[in-house]
């Protein structure tokens, strides 16, 4: 099997693996209990909040466990929109947010709030200056990825944070699912942060929403303190055990990780630029880990099956996303064909060349047959 998937959702870490195993069988008690066994289930907890804080240097944020990026999302973006709708209900956001974070904006402005868009770069990159003007008094969130999950491209979140925090009554909350455990972002400035686990070798159904400890939300779901007053609902402290074990061993050896994979990235970019037909859409400003491209004339599922006859995997859009044209690429490129055409091939720093090679391989007779047709 050769799978290049990767930023859809990663194989479980063996050592991740076995930490979730041992807490669920070491650990049986209730994090909320008084007794020994709920105690020692807190400190657990407590141990994995504290690494990763020092992990990713936030001593001045609070770590809200959730069940992934998705509640995270939510969690924010309907929070903040309750709490702080006295300011104003002016959202800014762009064209190339996740579903989850898209739902609940359309959800709010059909609920009185309105939404702007920030106009793009031709490298995908925000514009900085439309950002600026966008900007209002009444403006109470940015909401803005640092990396696409489609085409990779990494947003300037260090400057984006800068305009923000020219308005006092506005908060910043950037999606990192596709950046926290691949590359390095500085999320000092940053108000709100989401990630989940499954993206960086850990567990699914376990996610984190970071927020500034002197910053007050409305919470998504209700019940009573729990590791947080946002996020209520019996903590399971071996999915946290497991993300916590997840980031730090993702960020171990980072930078070699990251040249591998842009070895790899480079290697498969020379091999396809050439081909009649095929188009890269992933910029300059794309991080190595994912690769996306539009092969004119052939849909994007017609080439993901043919893929995985040889065993060989692949994506078209976010694993999320729904409908035939791709938004992302659309976005960026303008091109309604390259829109409906694009895949995505996303590496790790665990995919060896031998697979890129097959996946060459492959891709060229796959091609050359689905033309044929």
């Amino acid at each position: 099997m050769i799978y290049l998937d990767y930023s859809a959702t990663t194989p479980v870490n063996k050592d991740v693996l076995n930490s979730f195993d041992k807490v669920c069988l070491d650990y049986p008690g209730n994090p909320n209990s008084l007794h020994k066994l709920g105690t020692s289930n807190a400190k657990l907890i407590m141990d994995a909040t504290k690494q990763i804080k020092e992990l990713l240097n936030i001593n001045d944020m609070e770590v809200i466990y959730t069940s992934g990026a998705s509640e995270s999302n939510n969690t924010v973006i309907k929070g903040v929109a309750s709490k702080y709708s006295n300011r104003g209900k002016h959202i800014i956001t762009s064209p190339f947010e996740h579903s989850s974070v898209n739902a609940p904006l359309n959800y709010l402005a059909s609920n009185g709030y309105d939404v702007d868009f920030v106009e793009l770069n031709e490298d995908g990159t925000v514009n900085l200056d439309n950002l600026k003007s966008l900007m209002r008094d009444d403006t109470i969130l940015v909401s803005i990825s640092a990396v696409n999950s489609e085409l990779g491209i990494r947003q300037p979140i260090e400057e984006i944070a800068k305009i923000v925090k020219e308005y006092p009554k506005c908060f910043f909350h950037s999606d990192m699912t596709q950046s926290i455990g691949k590359i390095n972002i500085p999320i000092k400035d940053i108000d709100f942060v989401s990630f989940t686990a499954h993206k960086f070798f850990g567990l699914k159904g376990i996610g984190v929403l970071l927020k500034k400890e002197s910053i007050v939300i409305e919470p998504l779901i209700h019940g009573g303190k729990s590791t947080s007053i946002y996020r209520s609902g019996t903590p399971s402290s071996a999915l946290i055990v497991s993300i916590s074990k997840a980031l730090r061993l993702a960020l171990e050896n980072q930078n070699e990780k990251i040249e591998h994979i842009r070895k790899l990235n480079d290697y498969l970019k020379e091999n396809i630029k050439d081909l009649e037909g095929v188009y890269i859409n992933s910029t300059d400003k794309s991080i190595p880990h994912i690769f996306n491209m539009s092969i004119i004339g052939v849909k994007p599922e017609t080439m993901l099956h043919a893929l995985e006859s040889h065993d060989i995997y692949i994506s078209t859009q976010s694993a999320c996303a729904k409908g035939d044209v791709s938004k992302a690429v659309l976005a960026l490129t303008h091109d309604e064909e390259r829109a409906k055409s694009s895949i995505r091939v996303s590496i790790s720093y665990v995919t060896e060349k031998r697979e890129i090679d097959e996946f060459i391989k492959w891709f060229k007779v796959c091609l050359k047959e689905l033309r044929l047709k």
